[in-house]
């Protein structure tokens, strides 16, 4: 005799039989159930990430020899402005010591930046999983999490009002995610969407009147720069020095994974259509591909900094933040 065993009722093992046909031997069933198993989808292992550790200890010890350098300097400095006048080896003394503390100030409030990215950069993880999983005490952590970092934004203490009374109710873990996704984040979304819009026009319409392609360049960068430290401070970043160097590393990652330009996005099947070189000036045209450059950086931020997954919203779209730097087509109606 067998032992009894449990099993769940939706487990692709289980063969519910036909009454009227005969039962199935041992070697029968196990015949069905290799053959089950043979179409299950083979589980790939990721392949393990080298190691850093000889880049990581390179810089570190620059560093430490670089900061070594600079406070052997400044110690022989105060010491020879002592030699020269004990004054001014006084005033030296202190305004070393106040540099050191501001140096120490900025240097906490950095790594506190780079703490609270990483705990955005977790939370959406975190989400990505309970929106799989529906586990429901993993998606009320998750929530929590998301009312602390929204919790110094004015502008959401109705919503999140509203959140601490949904959190009595009985809900699952994705659907109570998908819920504050879109009490907290929608509005933040659409000042985001503004955002970059904004960005987006900006550097169409000075690009195509500079008459210098280095301004046209640093003009870009540096837009750019802002307006992705915006949309981390609208979300909660607060991304400081080092914090941004992170953010735009991520945002371009984001963007090779996701397809650059997206070559199936419908804005960018229209700039073909319209035949944007021959309809328009060339400097006209690079002001156009540059404003789409900068509102396709500007999704690529949005996803990157933004606290959840867009799961119950909808992602924003090229066209729908850039669709204004093209002009209409002729058979287009208005």
């Amino acid at each position: 005799m067998t032992r009894p065993e449990s099993f769940r009722a939706d487990d692709p093992r289980v063969a519910v039989a036909d009454p009227d046909e005969p039962l199935l031997t041992r070697t029968e069933l196990r015949e069905l159930e290799a053959a089950a198993t043979a179409n299950l989808p083979a589980v790939i292992e990721q392949a393990p990430q080298p190691r850093r550790f000889w880049g990581r200890l390179f810089w570190t010890a620059a560093g430490g020899l670089v900061s070594l350098a600079i406070g052997v300097a400044v110690a022989n400095l105060v010491q020879s402005l002592f030699s020269y006048a004990p004054w001014l080896g006084w005033f030296a003394l202190a305004l070393t010591a106040l540099a050191s503390l501001a140096l120490l100030v900025i240097a906490t409030r950095e790594l506190f930046a780079i703490f609270r990215l990483e705990k955005i950069e977790r939370l959406q993880k975190r989400a990505v999983e309970v929106l799989a999983s529906d586990d429901r005490d993993e998606g009320k952590a998750v929530v929590n999490d998301l009312l602390a970092i929204t919790s110094s934004m004015p502008r959401l203490a109705k919503s999140r009002a509203a959140m601490e009374g949904y959190s009595r109710d009985i809900i699952d873990g994705a659907d109570y995610v998908r819920l504050a996704e879109r009490e907290l984040l929608a509005p933040l979304d659409a000042e985001a969407r503004q955002l970059v819009s904004s960005a987006a026009k900006r550097v169409s319409l000075v690009t195509a009147i500079s008459p210098r392609a280095a301004v046209d360049m640093l003009f870009v960068l540096f837009n750019t720069i802002f307006l992705i430290r915006k949309l981390a401070t609208l979300y909660g970043g607060r991304p400081g020095v080092l914090g941004m160097f992170r953010l735009m590393r991520h945002v371009i990652s984001h963007l090779a994974l996701t397809g650059g330009m997206a070559v199936g996005d419908s804005l960018v099947q229209q700039v073909l259509g319209h035949g944007l070189a021959a309809k328009l000036s060339a400097k006209l045209g690079e002001g156009v591909l540059n404003g789409l450059l900068t509102a396709r950086l500007g999704i690529a931020a949005i996803e990157v900094t933004r606290p959840l997954p867009f799961a119950a919203l909808p992602r924003p779209k090229l066209s729908d933040l850039a669709g204004n730097l093209l002009p209409a087509k002729k058979d287009d109606k208005p």
